[in-house]
């Protein structure tokens, strides 16, 4: 998988800011995701995490269909409403603050696409995440703490442990490439997130707000908090240290 893309397309981002009709399964997810890609030069810090996120998303979707999920139905509805929180993002005419650190640095070229990747699925799962679990739940008449929700939220966490791991190692052989410090200063940058951890993180947040839910001055706090942590987190993530190879 290369997040770091091919030359060849043209950038248009006015069909990105361009609202379509809400996907309503994996299928017309992956398709959007397809748009988007098609859409945006190859090296837009948004392309980056958008074809990271389009693995993952094709990963998810065949293992829904292959029966790894206990309640497939839920796992695909949630997966849904959790893309659309990323295309309303790619939509706005200005970024949720979750994700601005990602939108304001995306024509940085001295940052490299696996910290542009990183960054957006910190926005996406540290904040994202949380929220369409809770949605999906309240849509399905159904609870965070009822069976198998968890059981099926911890599933994914393989699913995506391994297009971590792919993304990280496409990069090392650049890394090594670089002068000791250097690349020591970039794998400072790069470990300031893993999905695994974001994924645990989320889920304590998604039981927080489900617990607030009613609580509406309580919640907001919490919400906000949560937005303005992620933003941080993200800017983070984004620290340029050495342009990547052209």
């Amino acid at each position: 998988m290369d997040i770091g893309g091919a030359t060849g397309r043209c950038d248009d981002r006015e069909m990105t800011h361009t609202p379509v009709q809400v996907p309503a399964s994996v299928e017309q997810v992956i398709e959007r995701m397809r748009e988007i890609d098609r859409a945006l030069d190859p090296h837009d810090g948004v392309a980056c995490f958008n074809r990271m996120y389009l693995r993952v998303t094709e990963l998810v979707g065949q293992n829904i269909v292959d029966g790894f999920f206990e309640d497939p139905a839920f796992l695909e509805r949630m997966d849904v409403l959790f893309a659309g929180l990323y295309f309303k993002a790619v939509d706005a005419k200005t970024a949720p603050v979750p994700w601005k650190p990602l939108f304001d640095a995306r024509d940085n070229r001295t940052v490299w696409p696996v910290q542009f990747a990183l960054a957006g699925m910190n926005a996406h799962i540290n904040h994202d995440l949380a929220l369409a679990v809770n949605a999906t739940c309240a849509e399905r008449r159904t609870t965070p703490r009822t069976k198998p929700v968890h059981a099926d939220y911890l599933r994914v966490n393989e699913l995506l442990a391994k297009v971590e791991a792919e993304v990280r190692a496409e990069y090392e052989p650049e890394l090594l490439k670089l002068p000791t410090a250097e690349a020591e200063q970039l794998k400072h940058v790069l470990s300031g997130f893993s999905i695994a951890r974001g994924r645990d993180v989320s889920w304590g947040a998604a039981l927080t707000l489900w617990d607030e839910r009613n609580l509406a001055p309580l919640y907001n706090t919490t919400l906000a908090t949560l937005a303005a942590e992620v933003a941080v987190a993200g800017e983070g993530l984004l620290t340029p240290v050495v342009p990547p190879p052209a």
